[in-house]
């Protein structure tokens, strides 16, 4: 094994650009999955925090008794699917709307009667934050007696969900697309580097030496040149982190949330390995030794 590391390192050396040119591949390769895991990651933290900030807004009929708001608030709090409710009466979302408003409050003056309902503000438990179920709670409550309407983001919660969907089922498509060509780098450059040395291993095979003997080192080869492209890849990922966080941040500020996944600074090289070494066994596997 140390003989078949030493070859390996020394034939790194020996054929330098060739190698370079292969890791640099295979490093700008991992690095677009590298972006690719990076922005699916974040997207699911988003999306991960959505039931803790989805709400529905139900709008109560005007002019109703204390008394039906007190039933209409006890026979929500009984239903199982609801995690918090709070009242807001019609003062309470006019003073809400002014504050909304700011500087421009004043297009509310000369207003007789407030227009605004009394509303309850309604969370889900997590188990029901999805389209479906928002929609069936939605209709149910709507047939209550003393609800005017039902408010709910649908629409948003539709389209992260299909974002994400989407970005996952890309993600798919470009790291397996981008992984076969990794692998076709190594297998490559290890077939180049098995013709250069084809006189080296005649004398090895002379001297009774055995297959997996010779294909040992370019084996090691290949998955050093994934190593080094993994590392190369982590590098710029991390650069790409660091320029969008602590650069474009300052124009767009939501860009400071964005996280950079800790697990990627092992399983990117890890992959360049896994990778190179899956090249290399292809290239050395169909040569007759």
């Amino acid at each position: 094994m140390s003989y078949s590391f030493k070859v390996a390192f020394k034939s790194l050396y020996r054929e330098k650009w060739i190698n370079l040119l292969s890791i640099f591949t295979v490093g700008s390769s991992l690095l677009i999955i590298t972006l690719t895991v990076f922005f699916l990651y974040n997207l699911e933290l988003i999306t991960g925090h959505l039931p803790e900030r989805f709400s529905m807004m139900i709008y109560l009929k005007d002019n109703l008794a204390q008394e039906e708001v007190q039933n209409v608030l006890s026979t929500l709090r009984k239903r199982p699917d609801v995690a918090k409710l709070k009242y807001i009466s019609k003062d309470e979302a006019l003073k809400e709307l002014k504050e909304t408003l700011h500087d421009t409050n004043y297009i509310l003056e000369g207003l007789d009667d407030n227009p605004l309902a009394a509303s309850f503000e309604m969370r889900l438990k997590k188990d029901f934050v999805n389209a479906a179920s928002a929609a069936k709670i939605a209709g149910e409550i709507k047939k209550m007696p003393g609800i005017d309407s039902v408010y709910y983001g649908e629409k948003i919660a539709e389209a992260i969900n299909l974002l994400k969907r989407s970005v996952e089922n890309i993600s798919l498509i470009i790291f397996l697309t981008i992984a076969l060509g990794v692998v076709f780098v190594t297998y490559s450059t290890v077939k180049i580097l098995f013709y250069r040395r084809k006189e080296e291993i005649e004398i090895l095979k002379l001297l009774g030496a055995t297959g997996g003997f010779i294909r040992a080192p370019f084996l090691i080869e290949g998955g050093a040149i994934g190593l080094m492209g993994g590392v190369l890849g982590t590098i710029g990922a991390f650069a790409f982190y660091i320029a969008v966080t602590y650069r474009l941040s300052i124009v767009i500020p939501i860009l400071k949330t964005l996280v950079f996944p800790p697990g990627l600074l092992i399983a990117l090289p890890l992959t360049g390995i896994i990778l190179g070494i899956i090249g290399s066994a292809i290239a050395i596997g169909r040569l007759r030794l």
